[in-house]
């Protein structure tokens, strides 16, 4: 099975996950729920050569950075997906009155 490895960077960190497809599937399904989510790379590839398998994998990537930037509070589910322990949450400006 092919596993990808994919860099996002949070908070100006970056974070690398390695995972099946699958699992980036069952990750999609799960955020529909919650979030608004970008379109994730289809599930069928017709074959298994290292360009389309990148280009693949390069989706994976726009498609979890599409989701952090898109979305102010992000599910547990998505940062345990990403084995984030902590997300530093940046001050909100205080309201007056």
């Amino acid at each position: 099975f092919q596993v990808f490895k994919i860099e996002v960077l949070m908070n100006g960190r970056k974070h690398f996950v390695e995972k099946r497809y699958s699992e980036f599937h069952a990750l999609h399904k799960k955020l529909k729920k919650f979030i608004r989510t970008p379109e994730i790379p289809s599930k069928h590839v017709r074959n298994w050569v290292p360009k389309v398998l990148e280009q693949r994998r390069q989706g994976l990537e726009v498609y979890l950075q599409t989701v952090i930037l898109e979305n102010e509070e992000l599910p547990k589910i998505f940062l345990d997906f990403l084995n984030i322990r902590h997300v530093p949450t940046l001050p909100k400006a205080e309201s007056c009155g």
